[in-house]
């Protein structure tokens, strides 16, 4: 297994704590009616505060998840937490687009046998808002990928290690597929994504069915307005995006992803070359990422500890 799949598998995994059932039977009112007259400061996180309608929002989401305890105590402890972990998104620079949260959000929906508007309207109701149920989404994903990053830079093994985990394994070299990449993104603007979302999705599949290799693409671009080309360089299999990991593995030279939505418009990407490497840095990829699926869920906790230890909380 993958080091990222131990670090996502449990994505939504606290969102998904909230069953059909939960949906039923609750006092919808109550709560909102409660989160919508609160906006004191109750606590300071570095430089981010929570406030009480923060306060308020969880603990609705907490009751539909039929938690037990002290629910506010517990919201407290949770925004707290959530701080610390958006400060060190930020830091290593991942920003999550509405488009892929908003799929996110869809499919929670779909598995509770709900439209999102339907889902949207009762978490309103109850107080979450859908807009701190989707911000909550976003953290999930932005953390695992925080700590996937983080994780990927600090565990590659020295190249005395590689060389001892190769004769544990008979002096045999992992192979990995190595990709030569290029990236089609038919570019919106973000106060226009509304209107030409749907025309840039054709327009990009369109191009998608016309390319036949990298030679084509600068030449096929011209003819549109606002794609841009990128040539990615060699990338190995261990090393892909997460975002495109499964889109590009088994892809031969000259094929090319599906369309994808992401934050600077429609993308998808255009397979140059592909050919199996067995190197030094394939050993140290595949064998550092043998100890990360080793260290497991522990990774997001022990950051997290480390997270605490030096930041300033404030409690009001």
């Amino acid at each position: 297994m993958r080091a990222h799949s131990l670090l996502t598998t449990g994505l939504l995994a606290a969102a998904m704590a909230i069953t059909p059932l939960t949906f039923q039977n609750t006092n919808l009112n109550v709560v909102g009616a409660t989160a919508a007259h609160a906006s004191e400061i109750k606590v300071i996180v570095n430089d981010e505060v929570v406030t009480s309608y923060d306060i308020a929002r969880r603990s609705a989401f907490l009751k539909l998840q039929r938690r037990n305890g002290n629910l506010r105590q517990l919201a407290i402890d949770e925004l707290t937490d959530d701080a610390l972990k958006r400060s060190a998104i930020k830091r290593a620079g991942i920003r999550i687009p509405d488009s892929q949260v908003d799929a996110a959000f869809a499919n929670f929906a779909k598995g509770n046998k709900l439209s999102a508007q339907q889902m949207g309207k009762i978490l309103d109701q109850a107080g979450v808002t859908s807009k701190h149920f989707k911000e909550f989404i976003r953290l999930q994903i932005g953390w695992g990928q925080t700590v996937r990053m983080r994780s990927q830079r600090n565990s590659l093994m020295s190249e005395q290690d590689v060389v001892a985990k190769m004769l544990e394994q008979g002096g045999q070299k992992p192979t990995s597929t190595e990709y030569l990449l290029q990236q089609v993104i038919f570019v919106i603007p973000q106060d226009k994504r509304s209107s030409l979302l749907k025309r840039r999705r054709t327009e990009a599949a369109n191009m998608r069915g016309r390319v036949s290799g990298c030679e084509s693409t600068q030449q096929l671009a011209t003819q549109i307005r606002d794609v841009t080309v990128r040539d990615l360089g060699r990338v190995l299999e261990l090393s892909l995006p997460e975002r495109w990991e499964k889109d590009v593995k088994g892809l031969k030279e000259g094929q090319t992803t599906r369309v994808k939505d992401t934050e600077r418009g429609v993308e998808f990407l255009v397979v140059c070359r592909a050919r199996a490497v067995s190197d030094d840095r394939v050993a140290q990829l595949e064998f550092s990422t043998q100890a990360l699926d080793d260290a497991g869920g522990d990774l997001g906790k022990q950051y997290l500890d480390e997270l605490r230890k030096s930041a300033r909380i404030q409690k009001r």
